[in-house]
């Protein structure tokens, strides 16, 4: 049995930032967190994000939260509050034929390789939701539920799925008939009924059973044909117009702090 050191356990009533205020007294800062949005969509990208915060400023964050328990305004409240106070962040976004060609999990390791990578801060530990990451040359701690449970992981989760949300809804703008506004291209009644009377569009991912079953019941928008940038806005737009797919279509993109 290995003896517990009262200042080095995270407290259970310590808070989001118990983790963080522990490992930096533990000698381990900075802590930097990773997670990932839409790993269960079957449309659209995977976003990945690691964030590094300073333990002192997580208590000026009280909006800090798991993703998904937020409402879509306090979402982007928290989106503000993060940006403006990390120490660090890099997002990376993986396109819908990148998840096709190399399987979901393996996007999401990958993803989370290259989004701590990008960091310009040189993190003393990792944080991560659910499951290890090897390979990132720094001890780390996988956590279950640790978007509910740190901090710097719940401000990876903000990151991650503030910015997929966005880009859902500039594809909605591209692909009006799949409702990527409403459901950001997980699958819904609404979906399941979009894609049976329309096919998949170029952002879906035909990897995914339900995807190619719609394959079958009418003629697809072909995933290969090219994507003109009349009707995309913001972000979508920004990507097609600079010579790069729009994040979920085709190809990958990568955001850094200071960009």
């Amino acid at each position: 049995m290995y003896p517990r050191y009262p200042g080095y356990t995270p407290r259970r009533d310590g808070g989001l930032g118990a983790y963080e205020t522990v490992l930096a007294r533990a000698g381990f800062a900075p802590v930097a967190g990773i997670d990932e949005a839409g790993r269960g969509a079957c449309a659209g990208p995977l976003v990945v994000a690691a964030v590094v915060l300073d333990p002192a400023s997580i208590r000026q964050m009280p909006g800090l939260a798991d993703s998904k328990l937020l409402t879509a305004a306090a979402r982007e409240e928290a989106y503000v509050q993060v940006l403006r106070r990390a120490v660090d962040w890099h997002v990376v976004v993986i396109g819908a034929d990148q998840i096709d060609a190399t399987g979901l999990h393996v996007c999401n390791v990958s993803g989370m390789r290259r989004a701590f990578a990008g960091l310009r801060a040189v993190p003393g530990y990792v944080l991560t939701d659910g499951f290890p990451v090897r390979g990132l040359g720094v001890p780390g701690l996988a956590v279950w539920k640790g978007d509910r449970v740190t901090a710097s992981v719940a401000a990876a989760s903000i990151l991650a799925k503030v910015s997929r949300d966005r880009m859902m809804r500039d594809l909605h703008e591209r692909y009006p008939l799949y409702g990527f506004d409403r459901h950001k291209g997980y699958v819904t009644d609404d979906h399941v009924r979009a894609l049976a009377q329309h096919g998949p569009s170029p952002v879906h991912r035909y990897s995914f059973v339900n995807v190619t079953r719609a394959t079958g019941l009418v003629d697809p928008v072909d995933p290969l044909a090219p994507i003109d940038a009349a009707g995309l806005t913001g972000p979508a737009e920004a990507l097609v117009t600079s010579g790069i797919s729009p994040a979920g279509a085709l190809g990958e993109n990568e955001r850094r702090m200071d960009s």
